[in-house]
C-alpha cells in the first residue's frame, strides 16, 4: 500500500519543525534500528530509551513485534508484508519525532529499498533520521535464538524467514554500525545515546 487516500487533502500544521525546535529547545529525531533477528535491536533500543529518559528527553520505541499487535496487525511476512510494515512504523516514527520526541524504530526491515522510502519521507518533512545497523553475524543470532525462531525456520515451521529462507539486505551506508558479535551492549548504547543526543540539537 503506497500513496495517500484519495479525496483527502493534506492539512499542514500551524509549527514548521524549526519553530516547533525553537519553541523546545531540541529537535526531534528517529533512530531506525536495524538487523537480523537476535542481533540486539530491542534489547538496545529499551536501554538506550531508559538513559534518555534519564537525560530528561522525551522518547518511544516503536517495536517491530508490538507494532503487529496493533498498527500492523494482518500483514504477512512475505516481501509485500514486510514493506508494508516497514511504511507503518516510518509514518508511526515520523508522527513522533514531529511533535519533537525521538522515534526508537526495532524492526528488522530486511530490504534497502523499504528503509530508503522511510529516509525520503523524513527528509521531506525536514525530520532527522538515522539508521542503525544492529549488526550480528546470522551463526551468532542464530545461536543466540531467544525467540526460538531459528530453530523453528530450520525445522520448516516458518516460512520466508529472514537470515534463513529470505535475505537481509545490510545497509550500504549506515550512520552507525554495532557490532553486536564484539561490542558490549553498554557500549551499543551508549553510542545510541550519543547519536540521539546529537541529532536533537537545535540547528
Amino acid at each position: 500500500m503506497t500513496g495517500s487516500s484519495p479525496n483527502v487533502v493534506w492539512q499542514h500544521g500551524s509549527a514548521t519543525p524549526q519553530e516547533r525546535a525553537a519553541a523546545l529547545g531540541r529537535r526531534g529525531c528517529t533512530i531506525w534500528m536495524t538487523g537480523l533477528s537476535g542481533s540486539g535491536k530491542s534489547t538496545i533500543a529499551l536501554a538506550a530509551e531508559r538513559a534518555l529518559l534519564g537525560a530528561g528527553l522525551p522518547v518511544l520505541v516503536l517495536d517491530g513485534d508490538n507494532l503487529r499487535h496493533g498498527l500492523s496487525a494482518g500483514l504477512g511476512f512475505d516481501e509485500a508484508g514486510r514493506t508494508e510494515a516497514v511504511r507503518r512504523a516510518g509514518e508511526a516514527a515520523l508522527l513522533v519525532a514531529a511533535s519533537g520526541a525521538i522515534a526508537i524504530v526495532s524492526l528488522v526491515s530486511p530490504y534497502e529499498a523499504d528503509r530508503e522510502r522511510v529516509r525520503a519521507r523524513h527528509a521531506a518533512s525536514g525530520i532527522a533520521l538515522a539508521v542503525v545497523h544492529v549488526d550480528a553475524p546470522l551463526a551468532v543470532a542464530e545461536a543466540r535464538d531467544p525467540k526460538g525462531l531459528y530453530r523453528r525456520a530450520r525445522a520448516g515451521e516458518l516460512e520466508r524467514f529472514t537470515g534463513v529462507s529470505d535475505p537481509y539486505e545490510a545497509p550500504v551506508s549506515p550512520d552507525l554500525r554495532l557490532a553486536t558479535d564484539a561490542a558490549s551492549i553498554d557500549s551499543c548504547v551508549a553510542a545510541v545515546v550519543a547519536l540521539a543526543q546529537r541529532l536533537v540539537r537545535p540547528a
